[in-house]
């Protein structure tokens, strides 16, 4: 489909009359709205909708689509906009729908650790709603971001090593296609051999495939002890390598995060954290039972003295963890703090740990050749990490250095056996690394694309070209 084939929601054109009938005030075409609904955290400039919609059901929602689809109209779905690559940008007009307004937990089966929520229930939403029961759901990509949003893009974030990621701990799904049908995937069984496994099809579709609005979670008992750790390291290679021996030695660490000197260095200043020096440093978390947290911390000093690790500290004190891991998730406006005027350009990748100090090591040297001060921080424990581009967007030539060096950065993680996105997902951005990574397969990718959408009308120019 060409982009001349799309029709696109102006006044007085047959979807926007048939949208304002169905939703009254929840349609809107203010600009100041659209813009903000154009946009992620991300560095690309905002292409907004024609216009934004705020469904208070999945019936709603499927309306909004056959609208939608009767007259050839894209459609946008949007979380809370936390998107690094561009997910929620309209290229071709066409309808946002915002799923904030569906922020209802709609069940908690707490004798099954598992749960139902609607799309634009917030993580940390559930975690308050879950807090009495004794229940948790672990995954924390770091921002706030909706569920139907973490799904939509595979997210997994800190937790990954312990509780795994989206992938793991969605159970089922309710989708709304792109003909408008509901469909509903997957279940609360934990374990299926039932056809085909839709609903691993949609967790990181990114609203290419369909609209999600229900999604079914695993849940888990929160831990009777939470410890949190800092080391530092005099090298990049050793604190990984303590990584590597950490997991190998079985210790069930629920995260392992890890800041190179320069991300260290500005966190301290951001953060105001004391006692600490600009090196590689690894931020750990221990789950489990008070014994068990406390055996698994000294298992942990014991193997970060073996690689030189110091500053050694951990606490079970809430106060001093959230400050902690705050100043882990506030990483990025740390960068932005150094740089003021500028924008950030975020980007990931994810190789296999055994190669995880190369390329870090690697990624250093280039992008201080190529004139950048980067920052680097990941999720040590699987592999993970991301570059923080401080830029001007309107200068074209330090723009296409950065992307020089992020085109670099995806190569050599593909070449280690790696992935051109751990967490952050395709979008627009990196639809190229895409064929890179996978080259012959994305045709099929294709293929099923228009087989679940044959008249693209869904979230188009992301993922995949058609």
């Amino acid at each position: 489909m060409t982009d001349q084939a799309y029709v696109r929601a102006e006044t007085g054109s047959p979807v926007l009359e048939a949208l304002q009938e169905l939703l009254g005030e929840r349609i809107t075409t203010s600009m100041a709205v659209r813009e903000h609904h154009g946009r992620g955290e991300d560095y690309f400039k905002p292409i907004p909708s024609d216009a934004v919609c705020f469904p208070h059901s999945t019936e709603e929602v499927s309306e909004i689509v056959k609208i939608c689809a009767a007259n050839h109209t894209p459609i946008i779905p949007f979380g809370t906009g936390t998107s690094l690559e561009g997910h929620v940008t309209a290229p071709h007009g066409g309808i946002t729908i915002d799923m904030s307004q569906m922020n209802d937990v709609l069940e908690v089966n707490a004798e099954d650790l598992d749960c139902r929520v609607q799309a634009g229930v917030t993580r940390k939403q559930l975690n308050e709603y879950l807090r009495d029961t004794g229940l948790m759901f672990p995954i924390d990509p770091g921002a706030d971001a909706s569920l139907g949003g973490m799904t939509a893009t595979r997210a997994s974030g800190t937790n990954a090593v312990r509780y795994g990621t989206m992938k793991e701990n969605v159970l089922g799904l309710t989708v709304v296609m792109a003909d408008g049908r509901i469909v509903k995937t997957g279940g609360r069984a934990k374990k299926s051999s039932a056809g085909y496994d839709l609903t691993r099809m949609f967790v990181g579709s990114e609203g290419t495939l369909g609209v999600i609005t229900e999604i079914q979670l695993k849940l888990y008992g929160i831990p009777e002890k939470i410890a949190s750790a800092v080391c530092q390291y005099p090298s990049l290679k050793n604190a990984v390598d303590s990584v590597i021996l950490t997991i190998q030695a079985g210790v069930p660490v629920a995260r392992i995060e890890i800041l190179d000197a320069l991300m260290m260095d500005w966190t301290i200043d951001y953060a105001d954290l004391k006692g600490y020096e600009a090196k590689p440093t690894l931020f750990y978390e221990f789950h489990g039972t008070e014994a068990g947290v406390e055996e698994q911390a000294n298992t942990v000093r014991e193997i970060a003295d073996d690689y030189g690790g110091s500053a050694f500290q951990w606490t079970a004190s809430q106060e001093e963890r959230n400050h902690l891991w705050q100043a882990r998730h506030d990483g990025y406006y740390a960068a932005l703090a150094k740089a003021p005027g500028k924008q950030g350009l975020s980007t990931d990748v994810c190789v296999p740990i055994s190669r995880l100090a190369e390329c870090l090591l690697a990624t250093e040297q280039d992008t201080r050749a190529s004139g950048f001060e980067v920052p680097i921080v990941g999720h040590a424990g699987d592999g993970n990490f991301h570059c923080i581009f401080l830029l001007d967007p309107d200068d074209k030539d330090e723009l296409k250095r950065v992307k020089d060096c992020t085109e670099r950065l995806v190569q050599r993680a593909i070449a280690m056996g790696g992935t051109c996105t751990g967490e952050h997902g395709i979008g627009a951005g990196k639809m190229d690394f895409l064929i890179a990574e996978h080259g012959e397969a994305v045709s099929l990718m294709r293929t099923l694309k228009l087989a679940f959408d044959p008249d693209n009308i869904m979230n188009p120019g992301k993922i995949v070209r058609v």
